[in-house]
């Protein structure tokens, strides 16, 4: 695994394998800023991120350089170059339905029209929060919001 030094471990750990061990791909999604990157690379082989605009311009000109790597493969903003979820979704099926495939991470949701499949059946989706104060330590839990309401 690519686990970042200094990682603390988060609540959707445990739903990322669990996902990971039955879908072909994983997309975690969630504001800015929340984790999901370091979180996906605590479950990935291998990595890619579109942000980086040389690694863009080069996944835009053939989408296999975006599928390349270890599985799980970490395919890191991936909203840069929407067309890459469809790739994704025919990757998993070229590869049978096999699962543990890919991870893919994203803050922002791309154009309508960008992406041209659901991915259903082949990609599930983890709604990522913030660091709550139960994984950052200064909470053990006892009392809840939700056991409140």
């Amino acid at each position: 695994m690519l686990t970042p030094v200094g990682y603390l471990p988060r609540l959707v750990d445990d739903e990322v394998e669990t996902l990971l061990s039955i879908f072909g791909a994983v997309e975690i999604d969630g504001p800015k800023w929340c984790g999901k990157t370091w979180t996906a690379l605590n479950h990935a082989q291998s990595d890619i991120h579109l942000d980086d605009a040389s690694v863009r311009a080069l996944a835009e000109a053939d989408l296999h350089v975006a599928l390349v790597g270890d599985h799980p493969h970490l395919i890191d903003e991936w909203q840069e170059v929407p067309t890459v979820r469809d790739a994704v979704r025919r990757s998993v099926d070229e590869h049978g339905s096999e699962a543990g495939l890919y991870l893919l991470t994203g803050s922002a949701t791309p154009a309508y029209g960008q992406v041209s499949h659901s991915g259903a059946g082949r990609i599930a989706s983890i709604r990522m929060r913030p660091l709550s104060l139960v994984e950052a330590g200064l909470s053990d839990g006892a009392i809840s919001l939700y056991g409140l309401f």
